[in-house]
Formats: structure tokens, sequence, C-alpha cells
């Protein structure tokens, strides 16, 4: 065969033209030639240019840029309320006492090891973060019509459920079916955390809005919120705040919620819940949940995220559930068979130590009790901290109506401030927060409320 033959025709497929081009390189030259070429290939250690020297310096994130702006400010009243993460009243990081415990437990236990878990991770796990979420008198789990799977975070949590949508969901109607097979598009509010987009995304979803916040109310907008709804294409996915929305900290009420349910289903849209602060909104596990067992005692299918970072303060051990409730125990099983092939290549199988401390916890009454004893007095000094930053700008006569700060709920507040304010409040100020104005309450102290009081009234009294 000539060199050239895999060239020579115009109707060659591509793969016969890589490799022609490939033998012309190869027979082009001496050998002294083609050694040099070697060498001079950029990926070696010679002086050539690096294949990376094209790349442009990424922007950072948008909320953890906030704390790195933070760290290398030297001012002694530099105040972070960007941060997702509660701080103590003294401004520190809080490790729970129930934590401490529960890895003492963990230590003390010799016969523990450190072996692989499987693909679907902790099995005790995954069983008490369904009851959990779902309800230890769940019906979906009565009768094993839930998979549950370890993830990382909730971020895990959402990718491995979204990336298993791309691959899998498609509305049962015949007349719709050619369409989600081409098009699998994911509802989620406008606005919401700021990963959310980017995670649906990269796992291979169309990614389109439905109206969420008021701006002029600074509450929810839910009629845009049931209009666009009953717009989305039948059997569309919509994700869906189980909780103390972020960044709005606005959440319907449990009637809403109803008329919410009552749509979706009408419409076959696919419930994903993401619960990122079950207990931490309201203090109670219960009242934080029914939104979503509203959805599950109609029978329906659903996914939920779960993460525990927040309401156990386990953000660096990545902890987090995927589950999906299924209408028949056989479609659960099966279902669970695919997510394992979603995670195989993933990452493989999740890590052991942060999920045997929520295992141990959520099975032992006593240390259970006492983790509801601190979560609520987590969630209570938040919303004591939203009473006093309320209170503080009245007391000053800022403009405007401050309301909505003691209607919110969770840990964040929008606090309706413009990206031109934030940059004052930090330039002057020292505050560092989102450009969008959201604050996170659990960063104030009764210290701190002053100085951010004082930096509100001051922006907004100068009209920026």
């Amino acid at each position: 065969m000539k060199t050239n033959d895999f060239s020579s025709s115009s109707s060659s497929s591509p793969s016969d033209r890589r490799i022609g081009a490939l033998l012309r390189h190869l027979t082009a030259g001496t050998d002294a030639d083609r050694v040099s070429s070697v060498f001079a290939s950029p990926t070696s250690g010679g002086a050539g240019g690096s294949v990376f020297a094209h790349l442009v310096q990424a922007p950072e994130d948008a909320i953890l840029g906030v704390t790195i702006a933070y760290n290398k400010d030297p001012s002694p009243i530099k105040l972070n309320l960007g941060v997702g993460a509660y701080r103590t009243e003294e401004g520190k990081p809080l490790v729970l006492n129930v934590v401490r415990k529960a890895e003492q437990q963990l230590i003390n236990d010799r016969s523990r090891i450190k072996e692989y878990l499987p693909i679907v991770g902790l099995v005790e796990f995954n069983k008490l973060s369904a009851k959990l979420i779902l309800g230890a008198d769940s019906p979906a789990i009565r009768e094993n019509r839930v998979t549950t799977v370890e993830c990382l975070s909730g971020t895990g949590s959402l990718r491995v459920g979204g990336e298993f949508l791309a691959r899998h969901y498609h509305q049962v109607d015949m007349l719709s079916l050619l369409f989600f097979f081409f098009q699998k598009t994911i509802y989620i509010p406008q606005p919401t955390w700021g990963n959310h987009p980017k995670i649906f995304t990269l796992a291979g979803l169309s990614v389109k809005t439905y109206r969420y916040y008021d701006p002029s109310t600074r509450g929810l907008n839910f009629q845009g919120l049931l209009e666009d709804l009953s717009a989305a294409p039948q059997g569309s996915i919509v994700l869906l705040h189980a909780c103390a929305h972020n960044p709005t900290g606005v959440d319907p009420t449990l009637e809403q919620w109803e008329q919410i349910r009552k749509l979706m289903r009408s419409k076959g849209l696919m419930p994903f819940f993401d619960s990122a602060y079950q207990g931490f909104a309201s203090g109670s596990l219960d009242t934080d949940a029914k939104p979503i067992r509203m959805f599950v005692a109609d029978g329906g299918e659903l996914l939920v995220a779960q993460s525990y970072a927040k309401n156990m303060g386990l953000y660096g051990e990545r902890v987090g559930a995927l589950s999906i409730v299924c209408k028949a125990a056989d479609v659960a099983g099966r279902v669970e068979s695919q997510l394992k092939l979603v995670i195989r290549p993933m990452y493989s199988n999740p890590p052991i130590h942060g999920a045997s401390i929520v295992a141990v916890i959520l099975r032992d009454r006593n240390l259970f009790n006492e983790w509801t004893l601190e979560l609520k007095a987590m969630a209570d000094r938040i919303i004591s901290m939203r009473k006093q930053l309320f209170e503080a700008l009245r007391a000053r006569g800022t403009p405007g109506d401050w309301t909505h700060i003691i209607k919110q709920i969770g840990m964040f507040t929008f606090t309706g401030l413009n990206p031109a304010q934030v940059s004052y409040m930090t330039k002057e100020y020292h505050i560092y927060m989102t450009s969008d104005g959201r604050i996170s309450m659990a960063g104030l102290s009764s210290k701190t409320v002053p100085h951010l009081a004082d930096a509100i009234h001051a922006v907004v009294t100068k009209a920026l």
C-alpha cells in the first residue's frame, strides 16, 4: 500500500485521512529530522513552549472568591458574609459536640477498617438518610420504592442525579417521547445557587429558568412561578429548593407548595429537590422536609439531593445522599443498578468517614436528640441575627422597607443591595458579600451587626 493511499481519494473517511497524514509525517525527511521533531514536542522537557500557554487566567468562583478577597484584607474590622458556613457568636467555625462524640466512638472502635465502600456507599447511612428526609413512616420506604446512594455532599448528589436523568429520563407519553429523547430540560428558579446551572449543564441537561423572586417585594413571585411551570413542556424536570431557598431565603407557604405539587403532577413534571438545609431553616427536621413529603405522599416519582454540610457542620467531609422515589420496588432496583454505572467512572465509590459519623448520630437515639438540640440552637441564633439587624436598621431610620430580613428564612438574606452598593461597602467598610447582595446571616454576631447596619445605612442614603 502506498503512503498516500489513505488520502488520495476525496471520498476517504476522516479516519483514513488522519492515518494518511500520520504516515506522511513519519516517512518525511531523514531519521535525524524525525528524531528532532519528536524532541521538539512541547510536551517534552526541552525549551519548547507549553501546550497550555494559550490558557487565560480563569476568574475566581463568584462565592469562594469573596473569601479569597477577604483573607487578603488586613483590616481589623473586616467582615465576611459571603461564606455559606455557620459561625459562632465569636465568629469561629463550629464543630458540633455530637459530631465529636460520634468521631470518638469511631476512633475507639478498633474493628473499623479503611476498605473501599460499595459503589452506592455506606448502606446504613443510605437507609438512615432516606428515613430522615422522607420520614420513618414513609410509604415509599415501607414499599421499598426508594433507592438511595451516598454521594459527595449536595453538589455530588445533584451531579449524579443530573447525569442519571440525562441518560435515562423520558416522559412516558408517546407523543412527547421523541422530544424528550433529544431534549432533556431542567427548569431551575431564577435566581438560584450559582453552581446549579453549571452542575446540570455539565451533567448533560438543557437548563432553563422559571420566575421565583420578586425584587419589588423581595418575596416570592408566586404567580410568575405558576405561569412558567404551566408553560414548561410536558414531563420537564424542575429543580425545587426544599427549604431556605439559596440565595433569597424566600420559601413558598405550605398552601403554595400544594398548588405547586398539583400543577407539577398534572403536567407530569419531574420534581428534583435540593435539600441542603433540613433542620437548619426552621430548627425542625420534620418541618423543613414537609414539601418533599407532600410530593412523596401522592405516590409520584421524584429525586432528592441531601447534604449534611450545614445541618451537621460536616462541610469538609463532603457527605450527601441522592434518593430517587419510584412507583415500584422493581423499578427502584433497576434505577440503583444504573446509578452505579454513573458513579463508577465518576469517583468509583464515596468516602467512609463522614458517612460513618452521620450513621452513628442517626442510629443512636441519645446522639440524635442531642443533635436536634444543637441544630435548633444554630437555627435560633440565625433567626436572632435577623431580628437584631432589622432592629438596628430601624433604629437608624434607614430608608426603605427592611421587613424582608425577618420574613426570609435560613442561612442567607437577599438584602436587595445592588453591585455598586456592595462594592462601596467592601471598599469603605471592609464587608464582603456576593455582588448580588446576598449575605450569610450565620456570619453575623451581636458585635458585628452595628457595623453592618452602619454600612447598609450609608450606601442606601448615598443612593448608589
